[in-house]
């Protein structure tokens, strides 16, 4: 055991091991909505997770546009108190 963490660190289990997955869609770009509103703070509730921190693309599935765009949305309805900073 103490052999293996030497050579490479980690190692997946095998039920962690689900196949190749399928990227998920960008939400914005589907709906061809140009801009993110941030005063549309039901939407940006998405994206943000339940400690306040905004979540990754890897997780919602934006494009690199839209997430750039989300993450400005919610620093703006945060500024507004739409949004709430911190949760818990």
């Amino acid at each position: 055991m103490a052999q293996r963490e030497k050579q490479g660190g980690a190692r997946r289990r095998p039920s962690q091991s689900t196949g190749p997955l399928r990227r998920k869609s960008c939400y914005f770009c589907k709906e061809k909505i140009e801009e993110v509103d941030y005063k549309n703070y039901n939407q940006l509730r998405r994206y943000v997770s339940e400690k306040g921190k905004i979540r990754s693309r890897r997780i919602t599935g934006a494009c690199r546009r839209h997430q750039e765009q989300i993450a400005v949305a919610v620093k703006r309805a945060r500024e507004m108190a739409l949004l709430p900073y911190v949760s818990g």
